[in-house]
């Protein structure tokens, strides 16, 4: 399964679903008619707007719920993130982390070619408009630290052990 980023293209219509409920908190996604365009953590369930969900912010909701209950490791959804060239190119370097793993910001800069921009590396990894389907909780200091989460560090910190758990059990299941 691969998660593809779409060219934004003209106006589009907004589809979105209400908050659903994870462990780690409300979530709401959003979505157009080329792909989803944010999935985001909420403090609270308060929403302003008329919830108008489509099939893609169902089929989205779902993956993130097999997702929660470990039974899916990457994501099969078009992405139509709005942002920079540069924010778009460290969006699909973070797509490529592996489940259950984790990298620098350093070496998102090396991969993207970019050795001096950790630090807009970590700019564009904070801006990220789709939380763990574009996995920036994958991304930690070079130290091996933790470090910020739009979504608050607890968040990320569950993320990551629920990631390293459900990896180990599937090497277990695949070496039976």
């Amino acid at each position: 399964m691969t998660t593809t980023f779409q060219q934004l293209t003209g106006p589009y219509l907004d589809f979105f679903r209400p908050p659903s409920q994870s462990p780690i908190g409300l979530i709401r996604l959003r979505a157009n008619q080329q792909g989803v365009t944010e999935i985001a953590f909420l403090d609270s369930d308060a929403e302003d707007e008329i919830p108008h969900p489509n099939a893609l912010t169902q089929q989205g909701m779902e993956q993130l719920a097999e997702y929660f209950e470990g039974r899916r490791q990457s994501f099969a959804l078009p992405l139509a993130p709005v942002g920079t060239p540069f924010q778009r190119c460290v969006w699909e370097q973070l797509s490529r982390i592996p489940y259950g793993t984790t990298c620098s910001y350093t070496e998102i800069a090396t991969r993207i070619g970019r050795l001096k921009a950790q630090r807009a590396v970590g700019a564009a990894n904070g801006r990220n408009p789709l939380a763990i389907v574009v996995p920036c909780h994958r991304v930690i200091g070079g130290n091996g630290r933790l470090t910020g989460y739009a979504g608050g560090l607890p968040r990320k910190e569950w993320l990551l052990r629920h990631e390293q758990a459900h990896r180990e059990f599937a090497l277990i299941a695949a070496d039976a």
